[in-house]
């Protein structure tokens, strides 16, 4: 990436701030024995939508803005996840996207946030990123702590905790990890504010070049928390599947804009149609079987800066929406 910034430095007054505003932001804070700061974003503590907006701005690596309104575009659910960075390639793919897979014997989760872009492996001798995007990226980050995010209903074991710290070459007490449940009110918020996220891994999977993709923004409706963690997860994927918007600013020709325009949205996947949940249970609840395609916005408007034309695709679908957040 031709601009590159350290989203672990731009991050961390986010993270102190959350830290010092934790009674106020109904969030708990604890030191483990190692050293290392987790946040409980709603296990054992209410949390709420405000802890999910700096949360969701912490995934991003300090790299965007995450805003909370109210808009007419959906029929029942006017309250609205707003998501922008000036470099969506960085502040999405570089830090916001859950892509570390971390486990111990029965715990498992997926990491995001700016952790991501320091950690390395050993591989044949070789020191490389635990990610192989970061190849594609040719971004690593350095800085003196880190923060990771987890969606979990539990706090990491310590093994997991020393296993990230090692991979990022920090001192377990310069490690700050934030667990948020999906079914809580900060988990759920954080994961729609995805939405632009999502779009761009996207475009990634369809070969798209992420050097042209120069600025995006994106909304999806803020979903009813669910105590289910499938049906939680689905209403999370549904808000975005099937009322997410994106608008991306890409360089080049106006046949590769269009192109992106018309592949990107959800209802171009082959099983798209159904909430989540239900696609989820008929895959028996194995994530590698959905089409890797569903996971995207319901509508996106791809604009060629170069030539100033823009080209619409994909459609909100309020029935599925109502039909996925139980209205």
């Amino acid at each position: 990436m031709e601009y590159q910034a350290s989203v672990n430095k731009l991050t961390q007054p986010l993270v102190q701030h959350l830290i010092a505003n934790a009674d106020k932001l109904r969030v708990a804070v604890e030191t483990l024995d190692n050293g290392c700061t987790v946040i409980d974003a709603g296990i054992k503590v209410p949390g709420g939508l405000e802890a999910g907006r700096i949360i969701a701005e912490i995934c991003l690596g300090g790299m965007g803005t995450v805003t909370l309104s109210h808009s007419p575009y959906t029929a029942h659910w006017p309250l609205t996840v707003n998501v922008h960075t000036g470099n969506p390639v960085l502040g999405c793919l570089g830090s916001q996207y859950a892509g570390w897979s971390l486990s111990h014997e029965k715990y498992y989760a997926l990491g995001s946030g700016p952790a991501r872009a320091m950690a390395t492996k050993v591989k044949e001798g070789n020191e490389e990123p635990v990610e192989e995007l970061y190849k594609e990226l040719g971004y690593r980050d350095s800085f003196d702590s880190t923060v990771l995010v987890i969606e979990n209903d539990a706090v990491p074991p310590p093994a997991i905790v020393e296993k990230v710290a090692a991979a990022c070459k920090v001192d377990p007490g310069k490690l700050t990890v934030i667990v948020t449940p999906t079914s809580s009110l900060a988990g759920g918020l954080q994961v729609v504010a995805r939405v632009l996220e999502v779009a761009m891994h996207k475009a990634h999977a369809l070969h798209f070049p992420l050097e042209n993709i120069v600025d995006g923004f994106g909304s999806a409706p803020a979903c009813p928390p669910h105590p289910n963690f499938v049906k939680a997860m689905g209403r999370t994927n549904d808000a975005i599947l099937f009322a997410g918007q994106v608008h991306l600013f890409v360089k080049g020709s106006d046949e590769a804009a269009e192109k992106l325009a018309n592949e990107l949205p959800s209802s171009t996947s082959k099983d798209y149609g159904k909430p989540f949940a239900e696609i989820f249970k008929h895959y028996q609840y194995d994530f590698f079987k959905i089409d890797p395609m569903l996971f995207s916005p319901a509508s996106v408007i791809v604009t060629a800066v170069e030539s100033g034309k823009s080209f619409r695709a994909g459609k909100l679908d309020n029935a599925l929406l109502d039909q996925s957040f139980g209205a």
